[in-house]
C-alpha cells in the first residue's frame, strides 16, 4: 500500500492572452457548482454573454499581476508543494481544479509512482460548494472511471485549526511591525446565498443577517457552511491577535451576476471604512492560501484605489500564507498525521 498526497487549488489560465483567459473561464464558469443554474441557462449565460464580454477585462487584470515565472498562483503552489514534499515521505503532487496541471494529471502522476491511496487536500480553509465540493466530486469521478485501483481520502476544511490560525496571525504581525494599521479587514471570497442553502439546508439560512453567523460551525448542520466557517476564522484570528471590537471587520469579494451574494461587499466596506475616518487599513484574505488575481489585482490594486479615493491614507494588503514557514509546517504536520493513521 503506497500513500500519496494531491494538493489542489482553484487554477489559472496558461497565460494572460485573451484566448487562454477565454478557455479558462469557460471551464471554470461552466462548472455546475460554480454557476449552479440549469445547464441550458448556464450555457447561454457563459457562452452567449460572459465569454463575449469578460475575457479582455480579465486579461488586463492578469497582465497586471503576472510574474516572469508565470501565474502567481501556480508558481506559489508549486513552491508550497516542493517545501511540503521535503517534510513528507509520501509523494506530494500539485493540481488545479481548472486549467493546468489538472486533477487528472495529478492522479496520473501519483499512479505512476505506485500510489494506491490518495489523500486529497483542497487548499481551501473554509468549505464551499464552488471550491471544496467541486474538487472532491471531480476527484471521485476520476477515481471511479480511470483510477479504479486507487482509494480516495478527503482532508476536511481547516478554517479553525490552531496551526492555520497561528500561521495567519504570524503573517499579520510580521507586516504590522513595519506597516501599523488602524483597522484590519478580513476579506473572504463571496458566494451566492443560494449555495449555502444547497450545502447546508437549515432554517438558519432563511434569515441571514449581516454581521451575525448563521450556523454553529462545529455542529452537524454547520460542517459544510461556508459563511459560518468565515465567521469562525475571523473570530479566532481576532482573538489570537488580541484585536479589540471595532478594530476589525469582515467582508466578501468577487461577486458575479445579479444573485443575492454574501454581504457586506469588500469594495463597499473599504469605501465605508475610509469615509468613517480609518486612515491606515490592512486587508488579509483568509479564504485564499496563495496570492492570485483576486488578491493581487482585486484587493492590492483596485481595493487600494477605492480606499485612497475615499480619504484613506495608508493601505496594506497582507500577503496570503503562500509558502511561509508556519504554513508549510502546519500543512506538513496535518498530512503526516493523516497518512500515519
Amino acid at each position: 500500500m503506497q500513500k500519496g498526497i494531491l494538493l489542489v487549488n482553484l487554477g489559472s489560465p496558461n497565460s494572460f492572452a485573451v484566448k487562454d483567459i477565454k478557455s479558462y473561464l469557460k471551464e471554470f464558469l461552466m462548472d455546475g457548482r460554480v454557476i449552479d443554474l440549469p445547464y441550458w441557462l448556464r450555457y447561454l449565460l457563459v457562452n452567449g454573454i460572459i465569454l463575449n464580454v469578460r475575457p479582455p477585462k480579465t486579461s488586463k487584470a492578469y497582465q497586471k499581476i503576472w510574474w516572469e515565472e508565470g501565474s502567481p498562483l501556480i508558481v506559489i503552489s508549486q513552491r508550497l508543494t516542493d517545501k511540503v514534499q521535503a517534510e513528507v515521505s509520501a509523494p506530494v503532487v500539485m493540481a488545479m481544479r481548472y486549467g493546468n496541471p489538472s486533477i487528472e494529471s495529478g492522479l496520473e502522476a501519483l499512479h505512476a509512482k505506485g500510489v494506491t491511496e490518495v489523500l486529497l487536500v483542497p487548499l481551501y480553509p473554509q468549505y464551499a460548494m464552488a471550491t471544496t465540493e467541486t474538487i472532491e466530486v471531480l476527484a471521485e469521478k476520476l477515481i471511479k472511471e480511470r483510477f479504479t485501483s486507487m482509494k480516495l481520502h478527503k482532508f476536511p476544511a481547516f478554517f479553525h485549526r490552531p496551526e492555520y490560525i497561528e500561521a495567519l496571525a504570524a503573517i499579520v504581525k510580521e507586516h504590522a511591525a513595519t506597516a501599523p494599521f488602524d483597522h484590519l479587514l478580513l476579506s473572504y471570497h463571496g458566494v451566492p446565498e443560494r449555495h449555502l442553502r444547497k450545502t447546508t439546508p437549515t432554517p438558519a439560512h432563511k434569515h441571514i443577517k449581516e454581521g451575525v453567523s448563521c450556523c454553529d460551525p462545529y455542529s452537524t448542520e454547520g460542517a459544510l457552511c461556508y459563511r459560518s466557517h468565515c465567521f469562525e476564522t475571523t473570530r479566532l484570528l481576532a482573538e489570537k491577535l488580541g484585536l479589540e471590537e471595532g478594530s476589525y471587520s469582515q467582508s466578501f469579494q468577487s461577486r458575479l451576476g445579479i444573485d443575492k451574494w454574501l454581504t457586506p461587499f469588500t469594495t463597499d466596506k473599504i469605501a465605508e471604512l475610509a469615509k468613517k475616518g480609518v486612515k491606515r487599513l490592512a486587508i488579509i484574505t483568509p479564504a485564499f492560501v496563495a496570492d492570485c488575481v483576486e488578491t493581487l489585482e482585486e484587493i492590492e490594486i483596485a481595493g487600494s484605489e477605492v480606499f485612497y479615493e475615499n480619504g484613506g491614507e495608508e493601505f496594506k494588503m497582507i500577503p496570503c500564507l503562500n509558502d511561509s514557514p508556519l504554513w508549510v509546517q502546519a500543512l506538513s504536520k496535518w498530512i503526516n498525521t493523516s497518512i500515519d493513521n
